[in-house]
């Protein structure tokens, strides 16, 4: 199933949610693609200012240097910068897994033991006088169970808004509840 949602920035997000089982989901966040036309308007503005460099200096090297320098700039940001999708798998007997995937097909993936979670929360903050939300994870504290050792921020690159939000969390608490609730009725 896929919902129709918009990021902090008003561009339009994508939440697919996978059931596998009852104790298994993945909740994808996808971003819109890489868009042509934005692409090539900052591809030919960069080689217009260098071919106006170079009429006023007569200097081939400035145009090589142009071309080199925005086709390295482009592979950069497509490998390190541009996040597709950005996904949580939550299995409730083993743990969380992050995945981004990165426009030039790179994926990023983190593994959060669920020994280690103490719960799955929506945190405000305050971004340049807006209040945004975020879904985090709490860490557990192994030298306190009561405290939180750190604090794992989610959905960093496509930053949805608050309703997005809200079902992703559901989500993870139903699981988080399961796990909470088994281990006392066996």
């Amino acid at each position: 199933e896929e919902l129709r949602y918009r990021s902090a920035s008003g561009a339009p997000l994508a939440l697919r949610r996978l059931q596998h089982s009852a104790s298994c989901r993945e909740l994808a966040v996808r971003a819109p693609r890489l868009r042509l036309r934005s692409l090539s308007t900052a591809t030919s503005a960069a080689w217009l200012a260098a071919y106006g460099l170079f009429v006023l200096s007569e200097n081939s090297m400035v145009l090589s240097a142009a071309i080199f320098i925005t086709l390295i700039g482009l592979i950069i940001y497509l490998h390190f910068v541009k996040i597709d999708q950005e996904s949580l798998l939550v299995i409730g007997s083993l743990g969380i897994q992050v995945t981004s995937s990165y426009a030039s097909g790179k994926e990023s993936t983190t593994f959060i033991e669920m020994s280690q979670v103490k719960d799955v929360v929506i945190n405000e903050a305050i971004h340049m006088q807006k209040v945004i939300y975020y879904l985090c994870i709490l860490l557990q504290d192994p030298g306190n169970p009561q405290g939180v050792s750190e604090v794992v921020p989610l959905f960093q690159s496509s930053k949805p808004r608050l309703d997005c939000l809200i079902e992703v969390y559901k989500s993870c608490q139903e699981i988080l509840e399961q796990r909470k609730t088994a281990p006392q009725s066996s």
